[in-house]
């Protein structure tokens, strides 16, 4: 079924990814839809969408502004387990910003990894820009993420050790938006 969004005689739509102003402002200028990395830059998201906006001059593409952000949500059915699994996410993006990057860990050894005060720091910077806990949870959380940045769509990652985990994780979030289960492959 085709999106809001769509590209020329069958073609891929085009989008303009970013986690700027420069990169909000193109794509409003172009009149194309706008993805905004969230994920990556929470702060700068609805100055970014909010530009985005002012700047939109209608095109072939797009009558008005369509956004979307990408946002890192994790859900379990404890919220316990949502949290170590995000936290084991937190300390690889450490890991990364700090020249040292590598495979997500294991939450035992997240749970085991002496922060210093300005990684502790970071780490708690970082979880408090993520969705995450029971699907529940993450459904209210998302939600009002969404009507807080008025986003048309939101694009979920969930940064956690494994890909089962992370597999169960967007179950759990479709299955609280009572989405339907996709056919096997």
């Amino acid at each position: 079924m085709p999106g809001p969004v769509q590209g020329p005689k069958g073609r891929p739509p085009i989008w303009l990814l970013g986690s700027s102003g420069f990169s909000a402002r193109l794509a409003g200028l172009l009149g194309l839809p706008f993805a905004f990395a969230h994920h990556f830059s929470a702060r700068n998201t609805i100055p970014a969408l909010d530009l985005y906006r002012d700047s939109f001059r209608p095109s072939e593409v797009l009558d008005a502004p369509y956004a979307m952000i990408g946002v890192s949500a994790f859900a379990a059915e404890e919220a316990a387990r949502a949290r170590r699994q995000v936290l084991a996410g937190a300390l690889a993006m450490l890991r990364l910003r700090t020249g040292r990057p590598g495979l997500v860990p294991t939450p035992e050894e997240a749970e085991a990894y002496g922060f210093s005060p300005a990684e502790r720091e970071f780490v708690d910077g970082w979880l408090a820009n993520l969705v995450y806990g029971t699907p529940d949870e993450v459904r209210t959380g998302l939600d009002d993420l969404r009507k807080r940045t008025g986003a048309d769509e939101l694009m979920i990652t969930a940064n956690g050790h494994g890909g089962a985990e992370r597999v169960r994780s967007y179950e759990l979030i479709a299955d609280a938006y009572g989405l339907p289960e996709l056919p096997e492959a």
